[in-house]
C-alpha cells in the first residue's frame, strides 16, 4: 500500500488566489478536480466515499490515520463504478458508521510543482486551503519520509504558504468534530 506523505495550509482568498496565478504561471497545471467526499472520522483512521463529480470516478478510501495525527497516511484505496457511490454510502451507514459520518463538497484544482503535488481547496469546513502531498512506496525509509517533508516544506516556503503544524491540524480537527457532534445534539 502507498503512503501519502501530506501537509496542509489554510489561508485567505488573496493567498489563495495569489498560489494559483502563480502555479498557474511556474507549475503544471494538473485541472479541475471537483469532488462530494463522504467522511467517515473513525477513531484511529479515516474512510471516505469520494464522488469524483470532475472526472465521473470513485472510490472508497481508508487512511491508517487522521489528519493531525501525522503526515504520513498509508492508504488502501479501491475503485468503484461512480453510480455506485449512494450504494457504498448506504452499506457503510448500514454498518452503523452513519454517526461518524459528514458530508463535504470541495472544489479543487491540483498542480504539480517541484516534484510535489498540490491540491488548491475550497470547502465550507476548512475555507481556503492547500494539500501538498508526496506519494512514496510502500513502507518507505524514514529518510525517504524526512526527505519528502523537507521536499514539501521547500515547495510551500518557494511559493509563500505557511503549513500547519500537527498540533493545528489536530487542534482544528478536533475542533470541527466537536462543533459536529455538538449541532447533532
Amino acid at each position: 500500500m502507498p503512503v501519502e506523505i501530506e501537509m496542509r495550509a489554510r489561508f485567505s482568498q488573496e493567498v489563495h488566489d495569489r498560489l494559483v496565478a502563480r502555479l498557474e504561471r511556474d507549475g503544471e497545471d494538473l485541472g479541475q478536480d471537483d469532488k462530494y467526499i463522504y467522511f467517515y472520522v473513525l477513531p484511529d483512521r479515516l474512510l471516505k466515499v469520494t464522488d469524483n463529480i470532475t472526472a465521473t470516478t470513485a472510490k472508497i478510501t481508508l487512511k491508517d490515520g487522521k489528519i493531525g495525527q501525522g503526515s504520513a497516511f498509508p492508504e488502501t484505496e479501491i475503485a468503484i463504478a461512480h453510480d455506485d457511490v449512494p450504494a457504498a454510502v448506504r452499506i457503510f451507514n448500514t454498518l452503523g458508521f452513519e454517526s461518524a459520518m459528514h458530508e463535504a463538497y470541495n472544489a479543487r484544482r491540483n498542480f504539480r510543482f517541484g516534484e510535489v503535488e498540490i491540491a488548491v481547496k475550497w470547502s465550507e469546513a476548512w475555507g481556503y486551503h492547500a494539500e501538498f502531498e508526496v506519494l512514496l512506496d510502500e513502507e518507505p525509509s524514514p529518510a525517504e519520509v524526512v526527505a519528502a517533508h523537507e521536499r514539501i516544506a521547500a515547495v510551500a516556503r518557494e511559493l509563500g504558504v505557511i503549513l500547519m503544524s500537527e498540533s493545528e491540524l489536530a487542534e482544528f480537527t478536533a475542533a470541527f468534530e466537536s462543533a459536529r457532534s455538538a449541532s447533532e445534539s
